[in-house]
């Protein structure tokens, strides 16, 4: 929820959940497109002619708008839509339910299980900021309300439907250090969500943004009006062929440089893949009621370190896939990855621990349930590579080779399959 970070500031589009933790995190490791991050290098373009009847702008100076925005404070209700392409879990979610909340003492409130609902169907939010240390986030139900709020160094989510509630106190030093890194957080807003779960339009722009450069085509394309406030349209393209995802709209706040809206569409054609935008939208300082939180009385509370020492006994199916932890995008991940190409055509090659493939058939470790939802997923392909399984949604394609190889990216299966026949 940063509204006034620079365009290059590390956004990350990591949560496409299939509705759990570790398929998450694992099966689409949307991170890996964080690979085609570069310098951003824009085609000058003017705005055309449009409703409103704005000034010009060339698409150079709307990112320098974006990326000097100081608006620190804002309120409103965001409208997010999502769809990967992801098959239903159906039975799934029943055999790995031990492994989400509320399995093995877990909590309904904690967020790794919880924003990851925003990788797919159509959800509304309300949002409220001010400045780097107070951010709050809730996922509204028709009959209840899930809650993430950050008031300096405390972290608090509830969960109005189950009671429950989730604590957790941020090492800020070690927050500060993730962000100089790159990873975690906002570097000047921080963020009360889990990392690669966006939840503003600012947010989704940044990660398309930070992946411009001689590959992207950036122009201006008109005006709009998002939430009664008057926008320009910045449109990102990729210039290179094979890769799924067409182009990105953002409107942009004709005033403040904020992002507004967000929509990417497929290259393959079709409804949007991510359609997210302000609804309702406030510049003024939020109330500070906003970012406190008491759990009512009888409220279920779980610890982040308790949580965390119980998701460590936890078998969620990303721990069926060999090599899931490289898939994570993580350090480890890091050591066996090579990445093939550039742009938004950039592959990922990932060499998995101990040269293992998917698993081939259900057995006591891969459950029958687990077993179908693969194939529901993935296409058999071969090549001079051998044999393998792709992975596909609708943004994000991994090819898991027999031998131990995962090649992924914002790619289609036929680019990825080529990468692995000249690896071979």
């Amino acid at each position: 929820m940063a509204p006034n970070d620079s365009a290059g500031t590390s956004g990350g589009t990591r949560g496409t959940a299939v509705g759990r933790r570790k398929a998450a995190r694992y099966i689409v490791p949307v991170a890996v497109a964080g690979v085609a991050a570069a310098t951003i290098g824009l085609v000058p373009a003017l705005a055309s002619s449009g409703d409103p009847d704005l000034p010009k702008i060339s698409a150079q100076e709307l990112i320098e708008k974006i990326a000097a925005s100081d608006t620190e404070q804002l309120s409103g209700t965001v409208k997010i839509s999502t769809d990967l392409g992801i098959p239903s879990l159906g039975g799934l979610a029943e055999s790995f339910a031990s492994g989400a909340a509320g399995g093995k003492g877990g909590s309904g409130a904690d967020p790794q299980e919880r924003m990851t609902e925003l990788a797919s169907g159509t959800h509304t939010l309300r949002v409220a900021a001010d400045g780097p240390d107070k951010q709050r986030v809730s996922i509204l139900d028709d009959a209840a309300e899930y809650s993430l709020i950050r008031n300096g160094d405390q972290v608090w989510a509830y969960d109005s439907k189950s009671d429950e509630a989730y604590h957790a106190t941020e090492d800020r030093a070690a927050k500060d250090a993730g962000r100089d890194a790159g990873r975690g957080a906002d570097k000047k807003s921080g963020h009360p969500v889990p990392d690669g779960v966006p939840t503003t339009p600012k947010a989704l722009a940044e990660q398309v943004l930070k992946a411009a450069g001689p590959t992207t085509s950036v122009t201006v394309d008109g005006t709009a009006q998002v939430a009664g406030r008057d926008a320009y349209k910045l449109v990102v393209k990729p210039k290179q062929s094979g890769s799924t995802i067409g182009s990105a709209t953002i409107a942009v706040d004709a005033e403040n440089g904020v992002p507004l809206k967000f929509t990417l569409l497929p290259s393959a054609g079709g409804k949007a893949i991510v359609d997210a935008g302000f609804t309702k939208v406030d510049f003024s300082k939020p109330d500070a009621s906003s970012f406190t939180f008491t759990p009512p009385k009888g409220t279920s509370v779980t610890e982040a370190e308790d949580a965390k020492a119980r998701h460590g006994a936890d078998k969620g199916l990303g721990d069926l896939i060999p090599g899931a932890e490289a898939l994570g995008a993580g350090d480890q991940g890091a050591k066996d990855t090579k990445v093939i190409g550039e742009g938004w055509s950039a592959i990922a090659e990932i060499s998995t621990p101990g040269a293992a493939g998917l698993p081939s058939k259900a057995s006591d470790d891969v459950p029958a349930e687990a077993q179908q939802f693969l194939g529901a997923l993935g296409d058999k392909v071969s090549g001079k590579f051998g044999s393998g399984t792709v992975l596909k949604t609708r943004l994000i394609n991994a090819l898991v080779t027999e031998n131990g190889k995962v090649y992924v990216g914002a790619v289609t299966k036929d680019a990825l399959v080529k990468a692995a026949n000249d690896a071979s």
